[in-house]
Order: C-alpha cells, then structure tokens, then sequence
C-alpha cells in the first residue's frame, strides 16, 4: 500500500546525539521573567518547572519556590511587572508553587534555546539572575544564543563549558546540578562525622540560598538512591 507523498519525502531520523557542549551561564537582565522578584527576595530560590501556553499568545508559567518565609517574595510577585495574575497552588513547610502569566515586557530565553537546537538541562536563580545548565549540538549553537542574548542586552556569563561526549550523562538519575552538589558535599566532608562543611558553607560555596540547600540535598540523595537501589 502507498505511503503517499509525505511518505516518500522521509529521509531517516536526524541525530544530534552525538557530541555537543554543556554549558552553564549565568543570564541577567532587568526583564527577565521574574527578575524584579528575585531581586527583592534575596533569600528565595526559584526553579521553574515548566511553561505553557493558553488562549493564544497567553504564557502560563509554573515555579517552586524555596524559603524560609514567602511573604516579601509573594509581595514582591504583585508588583512585578514580568507577570501577572500570582495564583499560589501548593504549599509546604518550606517550599511552595506558584502559577503566573508572563507579561509582554517578560524576557524569556526558552524559545531561542529551541531554535538553535538546544535544550535546558537545568535552571534556577542566584543572587544576581538566572542560572542555566544548557545542552548545545555545536559551538555554533552556542554562538548564536550568545548573540541572542547581547542583542537583547543580557548579560550572559559562562560558569562552566565541556564537550558532551557521547553516553557521558554523569551519575544515573541526577541532573548535572544535583551531581556538582552531591559531589562538593562529599569532597568537603559533609557526610564525615564530624561533618567537614555545614549546611550554610555549602549553600555558599554553590551559591544557593540557605533555606533551599537542605530540601536539594534531600532531593539529589532520593534520586541517588532510586537509580542505584531499583
């Protein structure tokens, strides 16, 4: 049986498995979705955990927050003129979710990854903007995603840059932000007894707030563990 002519175009799946670079930058700008919240929370981390898009051009966006207290990050959620419509969805002794709706004046770089052949691996904030693992197929990639980002005038910072050899995914079951943590942790002695670095030091050393570094640490040892023992 004919497959038609849409059948006949096909000429095998397209691969970019093979090599690429991991990068992790720093991005900042004044727009950037949720900037102005972060910077008036200093000591809220935010992960997003992913966008949507209703009604047409209406982009919904979904993120955990982790804190001591949520009342200056919620105040400062109503005024920033990123987003609108907070709505609060769930909450927990010490992290909560929250939805918004991204404003025409939001910068968001989730499109411009897609269109240079990228993907996000990982992203939260930081004290000074946003913090994203991202995986490129080539240097070319990365370039234009660089230049993307200066003609809009984010500051774009690179922290880390590996190739991406084929297979090499790190430790089974943990994000590479989950792997660096786990790793730090146990290089400095924080499962020693006594423990070589506290809590506080590491949240530092990673540039993590203190109220989120222990709910991560539980997190990465619950994946650890899951992968390895299952």
């Amino acid at each position: 049986m004919s497959t038609g002519a849409a059948g006949s175009e096909r000429t095998g799946l397209r691969s970019q498995a093979e090599g690429g670079i991991i990068a992790e930058v720093r991005l900042d700008h004044s727009d950037l979705f949720l900037r102005p919240t972060l910077g008036r929370s200093p000591d809220i981390t935010v992960e997003p955990e992913y966008w949507t898009t209703l009604d047409g051009d209406n982009r919904v966006l979904f993120v955990t927050a982790y804190g001591p207290t949520f009342d200056e990050f919620e105040t400062a959620l109503e005024i920033d003129p990123t987003v609108c419509e907070p709505v609060l969805v769930d909450r927990y002794p010490s992290r909560r979710v929250y939805r918004v709706q991204l404003t025409d004046r939001a910068i968001t770089f989730d499109a411009k990854t897609a269109e240079v052949g990228g993907r996000i691996l990982d992203i939260s904030s930081s004290r000074d903007g946003w913090i994203i693992q991202l995986r490129f197929p080539g240097r070319d990639a990365l370039v234009s995603f660089n230049e993307y980002c200066r003609s809009r005038d984010i500051t774009f910072q690179v922290n880390h840059l590996r190739m991406s050899d084929d297979g090499e995914d790190g430790v089974v079951g943990l994000t590479p932000k989950q792997q660096e943590l786990l790793t730090v942790a146990y290089e400095e002695g924080y499962f020693d007894v006594p423990r070589g670095i506290s809590q506080n030091e590491l949240a530092e050393r990673l540039d993590v707030s203190k109220s989120a570094i222990s709910q991560r640490l539980r997190r990465a040892i619950a994946e650890l563990c899951g992968s390895s023992l299952t």
